[in-house]
């Protein structure tokens, strides 16, 4: 029996596929990035009583951001549902349609002088739709990536998901340094809102490209063959949960960025003096050095045994944080630089291998719902917690040392969790993982053989010419 094919006007195209999770990412991201920047600069003063303590509304503020990380698991198991289900196109569709809605909706929402305690309340509504938004957008942006590329450089088309993360940033991050040139009135009344109200237009023009887009090959291949599961959630869970933990205690580590953007930014520009403009420019260098390094770690970790590879990265890191701190706290600019940037290069290069990485670890009719749980979960615990974790150490003791070591942490909980389950699901790229060899068998059987499968001709998202794992 041959294996059924899709229509030719809805084959798969990797780059252009790579292409449209890069743009839609970026929106994604650059929301929620003006999110902490405000949380920052501006929202303690804007949502909250002004006769509160400065560095309490800081961290009332911080908490607010934290609202949107704590909803980004029910958005990982809605859209995971709807991507496993109905397929991964139609899930981030909507869920850049829900992000756009929402961040225009801060940009709108009148500040507590105007309604009181109404003003906090409806920015965490917003927040958590946010939140939601975006933890169906990661998972499904990786693998509309990934299933689409060669399996042997599915890793490397992820990055391209990944990219989105540094771009957002950058994004944000210029447009707020742009209006830090207004008059501080000025920024606090309207300037800050600009940002948000943009989102609008960036929404409009991910659209156009997100419609455009072929489902995922992986996907049709699930959908042609009626192997859709009821519940997704339900399988992840009973046959999956190791997985999942694993999956989600690799992740810390890519929390850090908002040691460096959300934390680091209050902190360096209440603490220590430094003017706002001057430290969202560094931050700005920062997420280009990122922007570089990210596919350059999707390219290594596809090269050699990737448990050697996250060793290579990972160790670093957990010593460049504190020496990060030590570099903002000396007040030089370009030792700020140096440090800021240098400390960026290994968490980099984790992020932008490690959506590849992970996606290999699932089954793909339940692949979107296992991702986005593992990631979420760690954004829920990890995540939205950092900055609040951090704004909360240093008021208790008022020295960064806490802080510098519980950034180190994180990469140690990472390099640890990430070695496990590179044993128990493979750690080569150029191999099939467990996963994979599961659906190229199972595949295989429908189509002919299990071999034909794993050894026919190399197509975009097939189990192609990687060879199976030992």
């Amino acid at each position: 029996m041959s294996r059924p094919q899709s229509p030719p006007s809805a084959q798969p195209r990797p780059g252009r596929a790579a292409f449209a999770a890069f743009v839609g990412t970026t929106i994604e991201w650059y929301d929620f990035y003006i999110y902490g920047t405000a949380a920052a600069l501006v929202f303690g003063k804007v949502f909250f009583s002004s006769t509160m303590d400065p560095g309490v509304a800081t961290l009332l503020a911080f908490v607010t951001f934290w609202a949107g990380f704590a909803a980004r698991p029910l958005g990982g198991i809605v859209f995971g549902h709807l991507g496993d289900r109905v397929g991964r196109k139609t899930a981030l569709v909507i869920t850049l349609v829900m992000m756009g809605l929402a961040t225009t909706g801060i940009g709108l929402l009148p500040g507590y002088a105007q309604i009181g305690v109404w003003a906090p309340a409806g920015l965490v509504v917003l927040r958590v739709l946010q939140g939601i938004a975006v933890g169906g957008e990661w998972g499904g942006a990786v693998l509309i990536a990934s299933e689409n590329a060669p399996k042997h450089r599915s890793i490397l088309y992820a990055a391209f998901a990944q990219q989105g993360s540094p771009t957002g940033n950058l994004l944000a991050t210029a447009a707020f340094f742009a209006l830090s040139a207004l008059p501080t009135p000025s920024f606090l009344m309207w300037g800050w809102r600009i940002p948000f109200l943009l989102s609008a237009v960036l929404v409009i023009i991910g659209m156009v490209i997100r419609l455009k887009l072929e489902e995922s090959a992986d996907m049709q291949r699930v959908l042609a063959r009626k192997r859709t599961v009821k519940l997704p959630l339900r399988d992840v869970v009973r046959d999956h949960w190791v997985v999942v933990l694993l999956a989600a205690g690799t992740l810390p580590v890519i929390n850090v960025t908002y040691f460096r953007s959300t934390f680091a930014l209050s902190w360096a520009t209440k603490e220590l003096g430094y003017a706002q403009g001057t430290f969202l420019g560094i931050l700005s260098i920062s997420l280009v050095v990122q922007f570089l390094m990210q596919p350059v770690g999707a390219w290594f970790v596809s090269k050699v045994d990737m448990r050697r590879a996250m060793c290579w990265i990972l160790i670093p890191e957990i010593v460049l944080m504190p020496v990060m701190f030590h570099a903002l706290a000396t007040g030089s600019y370009w030792v700020a630089v140096a440090g800021m940037c240098i400390s960026t290069i290994p968490s980099a290069m984790f992020y932008g291998a490690v959506g590849g990485v992970l996606a290999r670890v699932f089954p793909a009719n339940i692949r979107y719902t296992g991702l986005s749980l593992a990631y979420q979960l760690s954004a829920l615990v990890v995540g939205g917690g950092t900055p609040v974790l951090a704004q909360a150490i240093l008021n208790a003791t008022g020295s960064i040392v806490g802080v510098a070591v519980a950034s180190g942490l994180y990469a140690l909980v990472s390099l640890v969790c990430m070695l496990a389950l590179l044993n128990r699901t493979g750690y080569r790229a150029d191999e099939l993982s467990t996963a994979e060899r599961s659906d190229a068998a199972e595949w295989g059987a429908e189509g002919g053989s299990a071999e034909s499968a794993s050894d026919g001709p190399q197509q975009p998202g097939d189990g192609g010419a990687l060879k199976p794992a030992g």
